[in-house]
């Protein structure tokens, strides 16, 4: 399996995205939008940044580019769409993934180390997981997840902002997002959304509290 990793004018997670990948084990290339071929991948990602400078909204730029219409076409045949961050919030611009991404309740930026309770096991890189509990950093300054339907919100949710012993509540909500959202998935489960970044909690060096849950992310992927 080989896996794209997008990179948009704004760009900026795409290395870290891909030597992540590298570190577990999974066969990528980073690939400029404009030249993308769908037909040479069986998994992409779209990594974190500021896609075209988030003008208008984060990711709504990059949400109507022809490069997404061919992201569009993977999922429809299976293959696997993960968005990291921007690359979530562009997931939910283009409707790949339902809901949105509302600034955050405190109107500013968050950048912080969180714990992660994943409810879903059914997904391109949770199945197989082995740990319920994560711990990922955010960086963010659109990432309340909102959805009108609560039912479906339960349904999608993948992972939910929780303590470290997994409690889910208000005070561990770090954006308002609801039921505590921190990622969601397709019913499929081939297409994911997530703000928190994996990419950097998988190397023990460059992870300020020496966590690598997010390779475990990386690694369903190669399964």
């Amino acid at each position: 399996m080989k896996t794209a990793v997008i990179k948009f004018p704004g760009t900026t997670c795409e290395i870290d995205v891909y030597k992540a990948l590298l570190e577990a084990g999974v066969e990528a290339e980073i690939v400029k939008y404009k030249d993308f071929d769908p037909d040479k991948y069986s998994a992409v990602i779209l990594p974190g940044g500021f896609s075209f400078g988030d003008y208008l909204r984060a990711g709504s730029i990059a949400a109507s580019t022809e490069t997404i219409k061919k992201v569009k076409e993977m999922a429809d045949e299976g293959k696997i769409v993960i968005g990291i961050c921007n690359g979530f919030q562009i997931l939910v611009e283009s409707g790949l993934l339902e809901g949105a991404l509302l600034p955050n309740l405190n109107l500013r930026f968050i950048s912080k180390w969180v714990y992660l309770r994943v409810v879903r096991f059914d997904t391109a890189v949770t199945r197989g997981l082995n740990k319920t509990i994560l711990k990922m950093p955010i960086a963010h300054a659109e990432g309340r997840f909102y959805l009108d339907n609560v039912e479906k919100a339960k349904k999608y949710a993948v992972m939910l902002y929780c303590d470290e012993n997994g409690n889910v509540n208000d005070m561990v909500n770090p954006n308002g997002s609801i039921l505590n959202i921190a990622s969601i998935a397709n019913e499929e489960g081939n297409v994911i959304g997530m703000m928190p970044h994996p990419e950097r909690a998988s190397f023990k060096l460059t992870s300020i509290t020496g966590e690598t849950d997010g390779l475990l992310l990386f690694k369903g992927l190669r399964k």
